[in-house]
């Protein structure tokens, strides 16, 4: 019913009941979850899968789970998110990512976004689609200038979900327009 994308390396796929074992690992390790503002406990773990499973329901695409073909059934999450707060860029259509520490620095991220990117522009037919993250989230930030995706400074913004003086409320906003993404490649 939802969508399955495949990359040469990866398949992104709807989330099943039996990927909580590894969400849960993933939202309990500190270093994963070192720019967001807790680590999660199993049961918060199970309500973010709860939410994941809605937004799929109501949108038609999410965070797709993510699969390492021939490696693991399950390496964390890559997708598209519809944000529910209102800032000076929303509506919009956000692209993110969070994978378990084993497999950072192999391209994953880069690769099953640029999946999710051609999904989002191609058979959804978006203009722009955006992803955000704190300033210090150097890694995250690479990906997304890898993909192509640009930054200006104007587009700054304190996070309105975080409470005034949080360490991570100020985020940093990145662009891509569909013209943009064809120029920087497809898997």
């Amino acid at each position: 019913m939802h969508p399955v994308l495949e990359t040469p390396r990866l398949r992104l796929r709807p989330y099943r009941d039996s990927d909580l074992d590894g969400l849960a690992n993933l939202c309990a390790d500190p270093e994963v979850m070192r720019h967001f503002p807790e680590t999660l406990d199993r049961a918060a773990a199970a309500a973010l899968a709860e939410r994941i499973k809605v937004h799929f329901e109501r949108h038609g695409f999410g965070p797709w789970s993510v699969e390492i073909k021939g490696e693991a059934d399950y390496a964390g999450f890559i997708g598209l998110m519809a944000p529910t707060f209102d800032t000076h860029f929303t509506p919009c259509m956000e692209v993110g990512w969070r994978l378990a520490r084993h497999y950072w620095h192999k391209g994953y991220a880069t690769e099953g976004a640029r999946a999710v990117l051609a999904y989002g522009f191609d058979a959804l037919g978006q203009g722009e689609i955006v992803s955000m993250t704190v300033p210090a989230n150097r890694r995250s930030r690479a990906v997304m200038e890898r993909l192509g995706m640009k930054r200006d400074p104007a587009d700054d913004f304190d996070h309105p979900n975080l409470p005034e003086g949080h360490v991570l409320r100020r985020h940093v906003l990145y662009r891509l327009g569909r013209e943009g993404f064809s120029s920087a490649g497809t898997p």
